[in-house]
């Protein structure tokens, strides 16, 4: 299901997933050029490819990231440390918080660099961002398919979503808990795409912000 005609540009609009609650913005205004910003974030980000297990066996992720923040988080057996926050970022934090009225603490930065780049289908579900976690992901770049699919209702077609450079996706709610999302392969040539997710991290063993 693709739903690019659906959607009008700078207007914020709620996907049609059962068990979510989904806002997505085609364009946000960031106060800069998106070339420019997505170049130097390619330039100036300390970017590190992380090894992963799955079921056993460790495997880098076919992607590169970098983590900023206030606090550490962990996923899929991964610690990460953060960086600090540089003035772009936060910036770009001012931006995401303004659009969507929230607050958030930390970003994930993931670097696609061509299309043999991906992201496996997960939930960001864990323990460090409390319950019903607001998540905004914001896309600069060269424009790839966000998928999200249902946990258990198998009657439910995979979701496909185009993120558009200059897009974002504020996924909130019961999102995280009903489904999973990612990135796959491509098979036509993609040009570099950076996918920066905004979150809030608690504390971690404390339940506490």
């Amino acid at each position: 299901m693709m739903i690019s005609d659906l959607l009008s540009e700078f207007e914020i609009e709620r996907l049609p997933l059962v068990d979510s609650d989904l806002c997505f913005w085609r364009q946000v205004d960031l106060g800069r050029a998106y070339a420019g910003l997505l170049g130097e974030l390619i330039d100036t980000t300390d970017w590190r490819q992380q090894e992963i297990n799955v079921y056993g066996k460790a495997y880098l992720q076919p992607r590169l990231s970098a983590w900023h923040g206030d606090l550490g988080y962990s996923y899929s057996g991964i610690r990460l440390e953060p960086q600090p926050w540089t003035e772009t970022l936060l910036v770009l934090k001012a931006c995401i918080e303004a659009v969507t009225g929230h607050q958030f603490n930390s970003v994930l930065l993931n670097y696609y660099r061509d299309q043999n780049d991906s992201m496996g289908m997960h939930s960001d579900d864990e323990t460090d961002l409390g319950a019903q976690p607001a998540i905004a992901s914001l896309s600069l770049g060269d424009e790839r398919t966000f998928l999200l699919k249902h946990k258990s209702r198998r009657d439910l077609k995979t979701f496909k979503l185009p993120l558009p450079e200059g897009s974002l996706l504020l996924m909130q709610g019961n999102t995280q808990t009903y489904w999973r999302h990612g990135i796959n392969k491509e098979r036509y040539r993609c040009r570099p795409r950076i996918n920066l997710t905004f979150r809030k991290v608690m504390a971690v063993g404390t339940g506490k912000k």
